[in-house]
């Protein structure tokens, strides 16, 4: 009796532990030039967080972050938080600076491969570039995640600020991040394909 109570009780306690979405991003998800409240990373933590199971969204996303400094920090913060998802949007500054999409997509495999060997399950976000990086390479940005989630079969959000780019009224004046206007907008586009990986 007293063994079933303890096991009782371990169990209940486990389901009160907030379980973890942990966010590897850059500037798109740090909440940049916004309070740290209106960013979409916040913003849906009010939402997972009132769920009959509550998760708990652990923000590790740093401005200016590529996916090769995203990579090296991966597997201290997989050992530190033990997240049930691992959300990685990625690869922006990679484009911004021209980097070569081969490396990109060498270094989403293993945070991908990372996270999955951790027990996470993964939800990957894109990102598209401005016009003047060319259709070649704005294509080739577009392949490099759209490959990824198949080889991996993970959920794939193409374009993280789909709705909100080509707004300007929801967009900062540097015409890269949105405003605290626009986060709910890019919240909603993570959400519809996060809710699923909570359930």
């Amino acid at each position: 009796m007293v063994l079933l109570l303890f096991v009782w009780g371990a169990m209940a306690h486990a389901a009160d532990v907030p379980r973890k979405v942990l966010v590897l991003g850059d500037s798109l998800s740090a909440a940049h030039n916004i309070p740290v409240d209106a960013g979409w990373v916040r913003l849906l933590n009010v939402r997972t967080t009132k769920m009959a199971t509550p998760w708990t969204m652990v923000n590790a996303s740093i401005s200016g972050e590529t996916s090769l400094s995203g990579r090296h920090r991966l597997p201290a913060l997989l050992k530190k938080e033990k997240p049930g998802v691992v959300v990685i949007e990625l690869g922006a500054n990679d484009g911004l600076q021209g980097l070569p999409l081969k490396a990109l997509a060498d270094n989403l495999d293993s945070m991908i491969e990372a996270s999955k060997d951790a027990g996470a399950k993964v939800l990957l976000l894109g990102i598209e570039l401005p016009v003047n990086y060319g259709p070649q390479y704005r294509d080739g940005l577009r392949a490099v995640y759209a490959d990824a989630a198949k080889k991996y079969d993970v959920p794939l959000v193409p374009f993280l600020l789909e709705g909100v780019a080509l707004d300007p009224t929801l967009m900062q004046d540097d015409g890269l991040h949105p405003t605290a206007r626009g986060e709910p907008k890019v919240a909603e586009n993570v959400w519809k394909t996060l809710a699923p990986l909570l359930m």
